[in-house]
């Protein structure tokens, strides 16, 4: 195998275990997010599950994009590399509203001592919102 024939298979490992990493940990935090909204015992496990998932996310994504630039270098945007690149981006929406809104809304809750208690109605639509759009 020549060099560019092991480029090719680092960067579609390296797409591959990005996209397994980055989507398992969004399908966790959107599974406890969605068991927590009626219940205080699942609303707790996702407090501190996001903990763990938030970091799993931006590693994923940042696999999945750098092995997709390797992968595709020689490939025209269109077709596969799109959808992938899509794909991409929609890990990103999530991962961007998990860390930057969610994250420390339930990071406070949890200093006040409130991290067993149910996410208001409001952020129980946005949270809704956000899994069912993507």
């Amino acid at each position: 195998m020549s060099f560019v024939e092991w480029l090719d298979v680092i960067g579609l490992f390296l797409l591959l275990a990005g996209f397994v990493i980055g989507l398992g940990a969004v399908t966790v935090i959107d599974i406890h997010g969605f068991l927590g909204r009626t219940s205080s015992y699942w609303t707790e496990a996702t407090t501190r599950t996001h903990k763990v998932t938030k970091p799993m996310i931006w590693a994923g994504v940042t696999l999945a994009v750098v092995g997709g630039l390797i992968f595709y270098r020689t490939h025209d945007f269109s077709g596969i590399p799109l959808m992938h690149a899509l794909i991409a981006l929609t890990l990103i929406v999530n991962g961007s509203f998990l860390s930057f809104s969610v994250s420390p809304f339930l990071l406070r809750r949890e200093k006040e001592g409130r991290s067993g208690e149910l996410l208001p109605a409001s952020w129980q639509k946005k949270i809704r919102r956000l899994s069912l759009d993507i």
